[in-house]
């Protein structure tokens, strides 16, 4: 709702101002339309492949093999979301997480993670995937979110733009640790909140 309002003032400071005439009209809704389409495509696509995985019991399996595989169950976390940091330089992060979340939650699901609830797990879990993703987006070499940002910023080379990345990405990192080791991190605020 903030985003839309947001839009609509800035539409309505455009036209004021005489910024937006109706040429940049089309083109925005030009740009608005294949940038709609990209995303219903990608989400016809992840619809395909859930129900691929569903008719296949792929992710059923996966997970059963995973728990009785004898792996760590912070073994599978930590590839998990390796998995995550490197797709990230690659793709979209909607099309990541509604490619990767039907394979990897069963499996998450099926392992034990200090004696977490289900609720909280999947909680757990939710949060971490969502900042993983969005630390593949600024990771070096491919972080997309990067070479956006250098575009802005023409007179800043590409290294540099990576290097004043490098002490967020530093950050980021320590933050996904301690939500690793420490789930209650993510929880507090639910079970605050979840009481009330």
């Amino acid at each position: 709702e903030a985003a839309a309002i947001g839009a609509a003032a800035c539409g309505v400071i455009a036209v004021a101002s005489g910024g937006l005439r109706w040429k940049g009209l089309l083109e925005s809704a030009l740009g608005t339309a294949q940038a709609t389409a990209m995303i219903y495509l990608v989400l016809l696509g992840a619809d395909m492949l859930n129900v691929s995985l569903a008719l296949s019991q792929l992710p059923a399996e996966l997970a059963s093999w995973v728990q009785h595989s004898g792996l760590s169950p912070f073994l599978v976390i930590v590839a998990i979301l390796l998995v995550y940091i490197f797709l990230g330089c690659v793709m979209d992060s909607l099309a990541m997480i509604l490619l990767t979340i039907p394979i990897f939650y069963p499996m998450v699901m099926g392992l034990d993670f200090y004696g977490m609830s289900h609720d909280d797990k999947s909680i757990w879990f939710g949060i971490l995937a969502l900042m993983v993703v969005e630390i593949g987006l600024v990771h070096p070499p491919v972080g997309m979110n990067v070479y956006i940002i250098n575009r802005l910023a023409k007179d800043v080379p590409l290294t540099e733009t990576f290097k004043g990345v490098l002490p967020f990405l530093a950050s980021d990192f320590i933050r996904i640790a301690a939500l690793v080791l420490f789930p209650s991190l993510a929880l507090v605020l639910v079970r605050t909140f979840g009481a009330l």
